[in-house]
């Protein structure tokens, strides 16, 4: 007898069709049968050795969160409901072109360092990996959920070419070429870039053209954190539209926003943009979380000269009361090239957390009013925070549009990432709440899309990108990644004042066909594994 039937559920199927009702019969972690309107039919329905009564929830594939940043969370922290609760089953991680693999014993300590706001200091974790297969095979232990694989632009150039703003060599361009292919060897899906962050932004677009045509003969995509997204994002946008196209690469745009005064109802012109090239025979997807602000590191807004040489280079800089005039000059007058070629806007930009708990203080203000209430300037706000904390700081940008967040995530090629930050005392809210938010707010009550229509740009579409033949839809054959939600109550807890507050609506959710969240509360299953890249 098989192990569960979900009796009575409208199942969402994740293609974008109707819903229809069915029992959904799961053995051996995959879907093995799946009778619709068993019960109208009066046919003899399907037994299992559990029965789940699913009346008045909807049955989908589980949700696949293509930009993630929970590298080091999957093993820190094996309850992990800040994804398990949403309804995510298979996170995307090793994204904006900076992760742990592949690495040496000196660039791991200075990725380590870089990228503290994103995912900790990682005191608490063994890196006992430094290739990517070792890394996924550590992920294949046991974690909360499955996750697949980026191979970090920044860090394979960390690694062959160091932190400084040159052209690579030849020779050093080959040994990049040959850790990006070692990575996809070993499962990587992909590439990701953050052309915005250093090192990876020192390469010019020749140099990533080589590195994507090789992701492309291994049947993997390119995610970049392009250039700009702010004064230069069309720009910037068409520039990876072009190198990918040269490279013969699948394109993946990572947070596809379009932020800042500048960008304000400028969305259709992205979207002219990407259906021109669609309709040229190139293969582009993007993702998007449904808020308007963002979320990056304090450090990130610097301009690149100042973060040339790595994360000791840039806090002799900062100490340097010269140097430190120049970066603000750059930052506050010119608009640096780490704030997308906008002026700083410090009334935009809150402190959402510290690596240093003395410095909590300025949690949950923006750094204009740090600055007013000390008597300061921003920047001397700013540099301080930067000083003290070791480059820790993580921010929310509040530059978004609302009728830009609508429109991007209409359109066909659209999927859903979180692009979610778990470190700081006070995390964007995206990171707890990305698909609840999108299933209550935006389809239950604004309509901007219809439940089936949502449920694909979660569910198959991602999996399409990815190249997974068995996952992001309910068909017999297929994986049990599943959840299971009520349409009228599903909604994010999440919000900017309190912004780990887990979601309701969403009782359980199951991983390769076992309840990681059962009637709303997290399981001690690890159930999830590594999802390595499928061979062409």
């Amino acid at each position: 007898m098989e192990e569960l039937v979900i009796r009575d559920a409208d199942v969402v199927d994740g293609s974008g069709a109707d819903s229809y009702r069915a029992d959904v019969v799961v053995d051996r972690g995959r879907i093995v049968s799946i009778v619709k309107e068993a019960a109208a039919a009066g046919c003899q329905r399907p037994k299992a050795r559990r029965e789940l009564d699913a009346e008045g929830l909807v049955l989908s594939p589980g949700f696949i969160d293509m930009h993630a940043h929970s590298d080091l969370a999957l093993l820190r922290d094996p309850d992990h409901s800040a994804k398990a609760a949403q309804g995510v089953t298979l996170e995307v991680i090793g994204q904006d072109g900076l992760s742990y693999a592949p690495v040496d014993d000196r660039t791991l300590g200075e990725v380590r360092r870089a990228i503290a706001g994103w995912n900790g200091p990682g005191d608490d974790v063994d890196f006992d990996w430094r290739s990517v297969g070792e890394y996924l095979d550590r992920l294949d232990r046991g974690i909360a959920v499955n996750a697949a694989y980026l191979i970090p632009q920044g860090t394979v150039r960390a690694l062959a070419v160091g932190w400084d703003d040159r052209e690579a060599t030849p020779a050093e361009l080959e040994r990049m070429r040959r850790l990006v292919a070692e990575g996809l060897e070993q499962g990587a899906v992909g590439m990701s870039s953050g052309l915005t962050y250093t090192p990876g932004m020192y390469a010019k677009d020749a140099e990533l053209t080589e590195l994507c045509r090789v992701v492309a003969e291994y049947g993997g995509y390119y995610c970049p954190h392009h250039r700009s997204y702010g004064a230069g994002a069309l720009k910037a946008y068409e520039e990876m539209v072009e190198l990918t196209r040269e490279a013969d690469c699948p394109l993946h745009l990572a947070h596809a926003t379009m932020n800042f005064g500048v960008n304000k109802g400028k969305a259709p012109e992205l979207l002219t943009l990407l259906d021109e090239a669609l309709a040229g025979g190139a293969d582009i997807t993007l993702d998007t979380y449904p808020y308007t602000p963002g979320c990056t590191t304090l450090v990130a807004q610097l301009p690149s000269w100042a973060s040339e040489g790595g994360p000791e280079r840039i806090l002799e800089r900062l100490a340097d009361d010269d140097t430190a005039e120049r970066i603000r000059h750059h930052m506050e007058e010119i608009g640096s090239d780490g704030s997308h070629g906008v002026p700083m806007e410090w009334e935009t930009i809150e402190i959402s957390g510290t690596g240093d708990p003395a410095l909590a203080e300025y949690v949950g203000r923006t750094v204009l009013e740090s600055a007013r209430l000390r008597g300061e300037s921003p920047w001397q706000v700013a540099r301080h925070l930067l000083l003290a904390d070791r480059l820790a700081p993580t921010i929310l940008q509040h530059v978004g549009h609302e009728e830009n967040v609508r429109a991007i995530m209409r359109h066909r090629v659209h999927t859903g990432g979180s692009d979610g930050i778990l470190q700081g005392a006070k995390p964007h809210p995206r990171a707890y709440g990305t698909f609840p938010h999108y299933l209550g707010h935006y389809v239950r009550e604004l309509g901007v899309l219809p439940l089936e229509e949502c449920v694909a740009h979660l569910t198959s579409r991602p999996a399409a990108r990815l190249r997974l033949p068995d996952r992001g839809l309910v068909r017999e054959g297929y994986r049990a990644d599943l959840v299971l939600f009520d349409p009228a109550t599903v909604a994010a807890g999440s919000t900017f004042e309190d912004p780990r507050v887990l979601p309701t609506g969403i009782p359980y959710v199951l991983v390769d066909g076992r309840f990681v969240m059962e009637d709303g509360r997290r399981t001690d299953v690890l159930a999830g594994r590594a999802v390595r890249r499928t061979p062409h």
